[in-house]
């Protein structure tokens, strides 16, 4: 995939996201929303940081089956069960983003979400990537 991350000077600096991603490539992955399940089908890590590297490892682990990268992100949605606790962390969840998939970052969003399927589940990922 070529990706052109477009960061405007009218809008804001983004921070640990991009306003827009211009992909071009010619496969579409579709990621299916990830939790911090682990392979028994159990939610692990009981606080935020952990839940979330670990929704974050088993997107990557879909998308590297896949046969793409970090770097083919095109679009990553983050739904959290607390998004008050979400910025309290934003400092250590941009580290673990950071360490995982790089700074090629995607466009992003995230939104509050009253619960997910799993009553455990603190936070959710999902997304899209342009393959070549």
């Amino acid at each position: 995939m070529t990706a052109e991350r477009v960061n405007p000077p009218d809008l804001s600096p983004p921070t640990g996201f991009s306003h827009a991603v211009v992909a071009t490539g010619s496969r579409l992955v579709f990621l299916a929303g990830q939790t911090a399940l682990d392979t028994d089908g159990k939610i692990t890590g009981d606080g935020l940081p952990e839940q979330f590297e670990r929704a974050l490892g088993n997107l990557l682990t879909a998308l590297r089956a896949a046969g793409g990268t970090p770097a083919d992100l095109a679009r990553v949605t983050v739904y959290a069960t607390d998004v008050a606790d979400y910025r309290l962390h934003a400092a250590e969840l941009g580290r673990i983003w950071r360490r995982s998939a790089g700074r090629d970052y995607p466009a992003m969003a995230v939104v509050e979400v009253v619960r997910l399927w799993d009553e455990r589940a603190l936070v959710e990922l999902d997304g899209f990537a342009v393959l070549r």
